[in-house]
């Protein structure tokens, strides 16, 4: 009988794991693509750490796309259409092979130059965050008193007090972040949405003042719709972590306007409650209700596998 001689099965070969991932996504930005990654690359060199640049082009239609396929040294993921900047970040940070992924932007705003520094910061900490020391974004009037507003807002929900939310460069570990990949949004508030479920499940935040320069190319931030898309996604993330930071204070508002109106009616109308008194109180018992059924079903779906903040 003829017997079949199988080969010896070959083995299974890990990718290497580096130091640092930066995920780089790019918009149609072909005029200082080369440059910014240069800047990146040069820097993390001269650190001594393993890296590598993860270059996502989302859809870019000014040929940035054609010029990133001639640059060496990167990994290059490209969309067929323009996804968002959320959408680049999540599959970069998937994919990336570093302990410790940083997010940056190719737009020649921040300093990347300093992102070893920023992984350096990270020793002890769980996110280490570029906060910026001034805003350089188009329609200011608007943008500024919006996002300090929706600041305030996200400090008080998650108990921290947060310099700068929707900054673009940060440092964060890559085991944590991808617990929560599938929140991210798929446009800018992704930055925000990373933050927000950090501190929303104990892991630690940090801030390092960077500066923060004007944009080369065109912005492709809306101020209104994507304003609205960050304090929509600061209220739903909240919702989905500690729902009684927001019924407890509008149950409370209720119920000592429905308690005052009982006062007035009984002193005003001789004992006569009114039908508004009784729509308040009523109105009070259910939002109260329905804030500690959500927090218990946010309890009960918590996961039990989460990974330990460094500080543990």
């Amino acid at each position: 009988m003829a017997t079949t001689e199988l080969a010896p099965a070959q083995p299974v070969v890990e990718p290497e794991v580096l130091d640092v991932t930066v995920v780089l996504p790019v918009y149609n930005e072909k005029g200082h693509l080369v440059e910014e990654i240069d800047r990146i690359r040069a820097a993390l060199a001269a650190s001594g750490k393993s890296f590598e640049i993860l270059v996502v082009d989302d859809g870019s239609d000014d040929g940035s796309g054609e010029q990133l396929r001639t640059v060496d040294g990167i990994r290059l993921l490209q969309f067929h259409q323009n996804r968002g900047s959320g959408s680049a970040r999540k599959a970069g940070t998937r994919a990336a092979r570093g302990r410790v992924v940083v997010w940056t932007d190719a737009d020649m705003t921040y300093p990347n130059h300093r992102i070893p520094e920023l992984v350096d910061e990270l020793d002890g900490w769980d996110q280490v965050v570029g906060a910026r020391t001034s805003e350089q974004g188009t329609a200011k009037a608007a943008r500024v008193p919006a996002k300090w507003i929706i600041r305030r807002l996200a400090s008080y929900l998650t108990g921290t007090r947060i310099p700068d939310l929707n900054s673009g460069l940060r440092a964060f570990r890559a085991d944590v972040a991808r617990q929560y990949l599938h929140l991210l949004p798929p446009g800018f508030s992704c930055v925000t949405t990373i933050t927000m479920a950090f501190l929303a499940n104990g892991y630690s935040v940090k801030y390092v003042p960077v500066e923060y320069r004007e944009r080369a190319g065109t912005s492709k931030f809306h101020w209104w719709h994507d304003t609205k898309r960050y304090l929509i996604q600061v209220i739903r993330l909240v919702l989905s972590y500690n729902p009684l930071k927001i019924f407890l204070p509008l149950g409370l508002l209720l119920g000592a306007t429905g308690v005052a109106k009982l006062v007035y009616d009984v002193v005003d109308k001789d004992f006569r409650v009114t039908t508004s008194t009784l729509v308040l109180l009523l109105a009070t018992f259910q939002v109260l209700a329905i804030g500690l059924l959500a927090d218990l079903v946010v309890r009960l779906a918590k996961r039990s596998d989460e990974v330990d903040p460094a500080s543990r």
